[in-house]
């Protein structure tokens, strides 16, 4: 051969190489083989459609519902009853008697210091605590020529420091009780008439457990007196407490008994007698 029938013969080689290259393989035997392929934006199979659930078997959604209102707090536990004092007590306003018949009159004259917590004017001088006794002796009937616990409650109500009443309980302590409750309320001092009507004490404060603003019943443990008659004090009843002493109730009781019923309190039924501020 020639050389230029060789380079041609060269040269149909090479295109036949090239050509085989670029022909796509494609396995005849294979289901499908030499078919075109579906694009992603080709139609559904019947197979797709099945899978798409119909529309019966969409669920309608539900509207939520409102939460349940929340659940009351628990109550809160009952107040537990704690310590509690008042005293009105300042130094001067104790006074004597001056007598052994003025008890009376003298108590009248420390409830007005008590009360008085400007110290504008203290009472103690005997002369007025004798104008005071015959007040007290005037407005008191069936008194045995004495002053008794009606004329006490009307003098403190007539010269300023009232209104005062006469009451009697008839237990021990609801007695204690009724008459912490009334300084409470009241800022004001209460008579306690003793030794079975024959004496008066002033009660200027009182210890207890629980308030009796906020407790309807509480326990008092101590009681604040006044006696005008110390330091003398009585041989049948006992020695006069101290001025501001604070007695147990066991201690008060041995002086504070029941009052039984005489000519001038006849109307008041048998027990223990205060002489109670009331309020306004």
């Amino acid at each position: 051969m020639t050389g230029a029938p060789a380079r041609l013969l060269a040269w149909l080689a090479v295109m036949a190489t090239l050509l085989t290259a670029c022909t796509p393989a494609v396995d005849l035997t294979e289901p499908g083989a030499g078919q075109p392929v579906a694009s992603q934006s080709a139609l559904p199979t019947a197979a797709d459609l099945e899978a798409v659930p119909s529309t019966s078997a969409i669920q309608t959604p539900v509207s939520p519902q409102p939460a349940p209102p929340l659940a009351a707090p628990p109550p809160a536990p009952p107040a537990v009853p704690q310590a509690f004092a008042l005293n009105l007590y300042q130094d001067g306003d104790f006074v004597p008697q001056y007598t052994f018949d003025w008890c009376v009159a003298a108590s009248i004259q420390m409830a007005h210091n008590l009360i008085d917590d400007t110290r504008g004017g203290i009472w103690a001088s005997s002369t007025q605590q004798s104008e005071l006794w015959e007040m007290a002796r005037a407005r008191s009937s069936n008194s045995f020529n004495g002053a008794n616990p009606r004329g006490w409650a009307q003098v403190l109500t007539e010269v300023g420091m009232g209104p005062y009443a006469v009451v009697s309980v008839a237990t021990y302590e609801d007695t204690l009780q009724t008459a912490a409750r009334a300084i409470a309320e009241t800022g004001r001092p209460v008579g306690l008439v003793m030794w079975s009507g024959r004496h008066a004490w002033v009660m200027s404060g009182f210890e207890s457990m629980g308030d009796p603003a906020q407790f309807p019943e509480f326990q008092v443990t101590g009681i604040r007196v006044l006696d005008p008659l110390f330091p003398h004090g009585s041989g049948q009843w006992g020695p006069s407490p101290e001025p501001n002493s604070l007695l147990t109730p066991e201690q008060l009781a041995v002086q504070f008994v029941v009052r039984e019923p005489r000519r001038w309190s006849a109307d008041l039924p048998t027990g223990y007698l205060l002489v109670l501020p009331v309020a306004a």
